[in-house]
């Protein structure tokens, strides 16, 4: 199976490839052509331990590695990292359920991707004989960059740099990151927001006479840990898969009863990667896209319309969501249009004129999968208090955000399936 840009379908990479290249020559993002190839049948990995589960399905999203091989980059990159060997366990709160992504080891969900990812990466080169040092260029609005930095941390033959907003993270995050360990990792706070952040290591990627240089002079090829590297991307599936065989395990429902997701989202891969579970068969019915006061993905899914062009940047007591420009949305967009001349024209659009609109007919497959809500920082307060005072449960300020969604969708739509919000941060 060979991936392909979104903004050019003639370039194509095996899943080797595009781990390590990050993003496509263009400035597109590699993605499948469609889910033909990886469909499977998920009962056959309900009753699997969470180890087995992301070997099965990570070596079919990732066909260069044979299952044998995955199974020892899996076990390599999480056993004794996390508080469970479950990884990412599912628990009751009131009538909902709440995913837990942050048992890893900086607290937040990027750590189940990023424990896997240097092990892909590092697998890649000596799949491909690449000799090169791989130097990780990454943005951050905070969540990233500290699980990519632990993650990479003395990893042999590649290097990482992250660029995070100044004032624009919350000091533990400004913390873990600065105080890492490790003669391979660079941290640089930048003078703007995360958009400038990524804007610029976009830029990096597209310049082929300072790829040329670094390569030529130095023997340094560029990478990304940023949920635009497809290996990033697709560790997250598993978990979805993962939560829905432990509502099975526990009788919350039944196998092929279809459950709803509510995902906090800023840079749309996390949301993005459920999109991807169903399609591959897992039964999620409905996508809730839930954001902060930087709402754009709520308003863009809501009218078709992406427009920041007089959008003010918010900073808010959710910060890792405080993105304007959602790079994984452009995975998506081509998925439901398989037309790359389209997606490449949309994302000229936004380059130049802060704005694009979508065709009605993609619209309306938004509004089938997706649903969208927003939740400023005062409703996110009364979220923590009320989850806590009713359930005894304390969530961080980005799962707030999506439980406050999720009970707007339920109140909007009374004959919901079962609702699983995750919660993508430690409340410590």
């Amino acid at each position: 199976m060979q991936y392909q840009s979104t903004r050019d379908k003639n370039l194509k990479a095996s899943s080797a490839q595009a781990i390590l290249n990050g993003l496509a020559p263009d400035g597109g993002l590699y993605t499948m052509s469609s889910f033909d190839e990886v469909k499977f049948d998920y009962t056959t990995v309900l009753n699997m331990d969470t180890m087995s589960m992301s070997t099965k399905i990570l070596s079919k999203l990732l066909p260069d590695f044979s299952e044998a091989e995955m199974a020892k980059l899996v076990h390599d990159g999480y056993t004794g990292k996390f508080e469970t060997d479950h990884l990412t366990p599912t628990v009751p709160v009131g009538e909902d359920f709440i995913l837990e992504l942050f048992r890893g080891p900086t607290s937040a969900f990027k750590d189940v991707a990023l424990s896997m990812l240097p092990r892909l990466m590092t697998a890649s080169k000596e799949k491909l004989g690449v000799d090169d040092e791989i130097m990780i260029l990454t943005a951050t609005s905070g969540d990233t960059g500290k699980a990519a930095l632990e993650g990479f941390k003395g990893v042999d033959g590649v290097s990482i740099g992250v660029l995070f907003p100044d004032g624009g993270v919350s000091d533990i995050q400004r913390k873990q990151m600065v105080t890492t360990t490790g003669d391979n990792v660079q941290v640089w706070a930048v003078r703007g927001n995360f958009d400038d952040c990524q804007t610029g290591v976009k830029h990096a990627f597209a310049d082929e006479k300072f790829a040329e240089k670094l390569l030529d002079e130095y023997r340094i090829a560029l990478s990304s840990a940023n949920s635009i590297n497809w290996g990033r991307l697709l560790p997250q599936v598993v978990y979805y898969i993962s939560s829905y065989a432990e509502l099975v395990a526990a009788g919350k429902i039944e196998a092929g009863c279809p459950i709803d997701v509510c995902v906090p989202t800023g840079n749309f891969g996390n949301i993005l990667a459920a999109w991807y579970a169903k399609q591959i068969g897992v039964p999620i019915e409905r996508l809730l896209c839930a954001s902060n006061d930087n709402r754009v993905l709520t308003d863009f899914i809501n009218t078709g319309t992406y427009d920041i062009s007089d959008r003010e940047f918010i900073l808010t007591s959710s910060p890792s969501m405080d993105i304007l420009v959602s790079s994984n949305l452009e995975r998506l967009l081509y998925l439901l249009s398989g037309d790359d001349k389209l997606i490449a024209d949309l994302m000229k659009q936004l380059s130049e004129n802060g704005e694009y609109e979508v065709p009605g007919d993609m619209l309306e497959k938004l509004h089938e999968l997706f649903w969208a809500g927003f939740c400023d920082d005062e409703g996110a307060k009364t979220a923590i208090g009320k989850v806590w005072k009713d359930d005894h449960y304390l969530c961080d300020t980005h799962t707030a955000v999506a439980w406050d969604v999720a009970q707007q969708y339920k109140q909007a739509n009374p004959e919901h399936n079962a609702v699983v919000v995750l919660s993508t941060a430690s409340p410590y």
